[in-house]
């Protein structure tokens, strides 16, 4: 039988090691997860990723119109402008996009 000395430490050490292996993996985990932005005048009818700007309607997938520049899709940093999309809301169809 393990002396009642030791066994508080062996049990604080244990704690402390599981305690360690979670703050530290936390870091890591948050980095891996991809960022993402709105672009707008890139959503399909029904496709866009929530309210429009305008506040037309308050949910996803009720753009009644293609390419609106009120609509937006949520896309992965950086990418908007290569989508031919705009970072903020504007008035009207997106003119870069062909129905």
């Amino acid at each position: 039988m393990l002396n009642t000395k030791i066994m508080p430490s062996i049990l604080t050490a244990a704690v402390a090691g599981a305690a360690y292996v979670a703050i530290s993996a936390a870091p890591a985990a948050a980095q891996d997860k991809p960022k993402y932005e709105k672009c707008y005048g890139i959503a399909k009818a029904g496709e866009n990723s929530c309210a429009a700007a305008n506040g037309a309607h308050g949910c996803a997938g009720q753009a009644k119109a293609d390419y609106d520049g009120q609509e937006f899709k949520d896309v992965a940093a950086g990418t908007c402008e290569q989508m031919n999309g705009q970072k903020t809301a504007f008035t009207g169809k997106n003119p870069k996009m062909k129905s």
